[in-house]
């Protein structure tokens, strides 16, 4: 997956969430929400794509 393309995707997630354009975290914190995208496609391939991302990303702000 286009490691790019998710990060565009996250940050268009946080907007959504009330954050600005850039995300609230670091370079690994980026890499464990990607690492948990790509998991979570590989094992149900037919889940979309941003359903997926707006679960990680839910999940990363209520922790």
């Amino acid at each position: 997956m286009d490691k790019k393309l998710i990060r565009k995707m996250v940050q268009k997630c946080f907007v959504q969430y009330r954050h600005d354009d850039s995300l609230p975290f670091g370079e690994a914190e980026f890499d464990e929400i990607y690492i948990r995208i790509v998991k979570q496609k590989n094992e149900e391939p037919e889940a979309d794509l941003h359903d997926i991302i707006n679960d990680a990303v839910y999940e990363f702000l209520a922790t």
